[in-house]
């Protein structure tokens, strides 16, 4: 009796031991797996409609493009600048790693669906960025132009998304029934209301982003009277067009460029032109102390650059809602320590503005995406 008594008493420590192993197993799980594998992303706005829509919540592969070693290792698990339901940060940038890529089976091509850290949110990490998700419509060494809503790469035309979607004036003269919106899946804008237009023309309708598909099958049961493209939208406010020069300022969401995207190892000549360009690029993301602008030549840590090689990759990013998306056209290119991973497949998908009985879009669930 006096040895099993014993007996259980040296078993103890060891029970207790294999509980703490599980639970720190538990967590280097949770932290490992996001981190080098996969990760959980939900679309937050229209701007990838109608390829992805607001609710459609996504795998992410970082395995494909590699993933990156932690920049800022001082953070709370799981958690993205701010600890949950909390303005207080869930991190700390007492210290910042070097950050290096692992290797991937795959690099960012033309087209590809990208989750990247947004470049304009400066103060934060890199890695700690706002997640976006647009796709890739020109990668390092191409020159980028858009010509009436169709882009062009290198001079040829670029393949053209099967689901992308264009702002239109659709003409009805009369308000139009919620549940024929329904109909032709024509999802609700951002606020939930959707207002009925007077158009400089005596007539009235809706502004919507539509598939040109759609667009024409409103027209075919005379859901519409007419319908037309919402031409150079933002012209008016060009001056809000990346890269805010006097160049940028003729050009459109519908009409842009011709823009050189910068590859790693490639040489520019600067003046001008090319300095009003990338200068920006330059100071942000090549990890110089200073960079000048001085018109015609920058001055990089105190000495006259006129000649500049770039130090890594860029990506420009539209969202497939073409008219309807915040993306390089506003604020430039996606450095390649932003890129994040690349959406595989849509986990499930559910409609923020149905109740909770019609929320599942059950049809959307296991799509890979495209």
């Amino acid at each position: 009796m006096n040895w099993i008594f014993w007996n259980k008493k040296k078993d103890q420590p060891k029970k207790k031991e294999k509980w703490w192993l599980s639970f720190l197993e538990i967590i280097a799980l949770v932290v490992f797996i996001p981190w080098i594998f996969v990760q959980h992303f939900a679309i937050p706005t229209p701007s990838m409609e109608g390829s992805l829509l607001v609710g459609d919540h996504l795998l992410v592969s970082k395995f494909h493009y590699g993933a990156r070693t932690p920049a800022t290792p001082l953070q709370i698990p799981v958690t993205h600048q701010k600890i949950w339901g909390t303005d207080i940060p869930s991190y700390s940038d007492l210290i910042q790693l070097p950050m290096f890529r692992l290797p991937g089976f795959s690099s960012v091509k033309n087209n590809d669906v990208v989750v990247f850290n947004w470049p304009e949110e400066k103060m934060y990490p890199v890695d700690l960025r706002t997640y976006y998700v647009k796709r890739c419509m020109g990668i390092a060494g191409d020159t980028l132009q858009v010509k009436q809503r169709d882009v062009f790469i290198n001079g040829k035309k670029a393949w053209t998304p099967p689901d992308v979607q264009y702002t239109y004036l659709v003409t009805t003269n009369s308000t139009v029934n919620e549940r024929i919106f329904e109909r032709y899946d024509i999802p609700k804008p951002e606020n939930g209301q959707r207002e009925l237009y007077n158009f400089t023309d005596s007539t009235s309708g809706y502004v919507l982003d539509l598939k040109p598909a759609t667009a024409q099958l409103l027209l075919d049961d005379h859901v519409a009277d007419r319908i037309d493209f919402v031409n150079d939208m933002i012209k008016e406010n060009s001056s809000l067009l990346w890269p805010f020069t006097a160049t940028s300022k003729s050009w459109s969401v519908d009409n842009y460029g011709p823009v050189w995207i910068p590859k790693e190892d490639a040489t520019i000549n600067l003046d001008s032109q090319t300095v009003a360009i990338y200068a920006k690029t330059i100071q942000d993301f090549e990890g110089w102390k200073t960079v000048e602008n001085k018109g015609h030549y920058l001055l990089i840590d105190g000495e006259k650059v006129t000649v500049y090689t770039f130090k890594q990759n860029y990506y420009f990013m539209m969202g497939d809602n073409r008219n309807n998306s915040l993306d390089s056209r506003y604020w430039g290119f996606v450095p390649a320590d932003h890129i994040v991973g690349k959406p595989i497949l849509i986990l499930y998908s559910s409609d923020p503005e149905k109740s909770i009985f019609k929320k599942s879009r059950i049809k959307r669930t296991f799509n890979f995406i495209k």
